[in-house]
């Protein structure tokens, strides 16, 4: 193995958008993830809807308006 070309591991604290935080080894000191497995819903058992872009809303008013057009 060549000496020198491999980034170096350090301990990185992983914090989530839920506020849980854990250790871990990895070559930044921090990482910052939206969803861990706290609060992910396979994990979780949860359903959680993560509308980061108001996508659900916007799903739910045309499906509204499509629903309306039938009746």
């Amino acid at each position: 193995m060549k000496a020198d070309i491999h980034p170096k591991y350090v301990n990185c604290k992983v914090i989530c958008g839920c506020g849980s935080t854990f250790e871990t080894r990895a070559t930044v000191p921090e990482l910052r993830v939206e969803v861990c497995s706290v609060c992910h819903p396979f994990y979780s058992g949860k359903q959680r809807f993560l509308d980061t872009a108001r996508r659900v809303d916007k799903f739910n008013k045309r499906y509204a308006k499509t629903q309306s057009l039938k009746k």
